[in-house]
């Protein structure tokens, strides 16, 4: 299937791939080599019927009375999430949550691999997280250019993540995974996704209040 029929897909369907990856994943190694959409429904509390309408979005991949190859789903919802191709990314501030996100070897083993990091703190210039080294923010862009960089991940306060992204905007960055509590303006071009901590923990306290005043 093409970018352009994929177009129509819901941002819901596509919300729900990481996770069917992730299941699946594990049943791979699990040595499941062949699940119906009925198990698959019990173990992700996803409705069967909600399985097979999001699957189909893509083809199918399934046989009637079969089921689905586990290894062959994997491997095709990791084509569709582009996973199989490796994202180069630089870390734009170099912080508890940055130095945490280059440290998750998680990423690299999906196949985001973390070249260099950005900073405008004069002591960490030279130095590095793990084997990623640290420099000045000036040579950002000049650096995105040289390296062919995919994606920016930003860890920096809500001003700069702003100024950060209007020069960002001039560099022929791809995407940016966006963890400043601000929403981004960008071309049309450049992907975003942001990840709002507050948010989603804020999400929390309001199911356990609605928990407890159910009781």
């Amino acid at each position: 299937m093409t970018a352009v029929e994929e177009r129509g897909i819901s941002q819901a369907v596509i919300g729900r791939l990481p996770r069917y990856y992730r299941y699946l994943g594990d049943l791979k190694s699990e040595g499941v080599e062949r699940i119906s959409s009925q198990e698959l429904s019990r173990i992700m509390n996803v409705t069967a019927s909600q399985i097979r309408q999001d699957f189909n979005n893509f083809g199918g991949f399934g046989q009637q009375g079969y089921g689905y190859n586990t290894s062959y789903l994997y491997e095709e919802i990791g084509k569709i999430l582009g996973l199989n191709k490796q994202h180069d990314m630089i870390l734009i501030g170099a912080g508890n949550l940055g130095q945490a996100l280059v440290n998750y070897m998680n990423l690299k083993n999906r196949g985001f691999s973390f070249k260099g990091a950005f900073d405008v703190n004069p002591s960490l210039f030279d130095k590095r997280i793990g084997n990623v080294p640290i420099y000045p923010m000036d040579r950002m862009p000049s650096y995105i250019s040289e390296n062919h960089i995919d994606i920016a991940v930003l860890t920096v306060p809500k001003a700069a993540a702003i100024e950060i992204t209007g020069v960002l905007a001039k560099t022929p960055i791809k995407a940016i995974w966006n963890f400043a509590h601000v929403d981004l303006k960008v071309p049309d071009r450049i992907q975003v996704e942001s990840v709002h901590l507050q948010d989603s923990l804020m999400k929390l306290s309001y199911n356990i209040r609605r928990h407890e005043e159910g009781k």
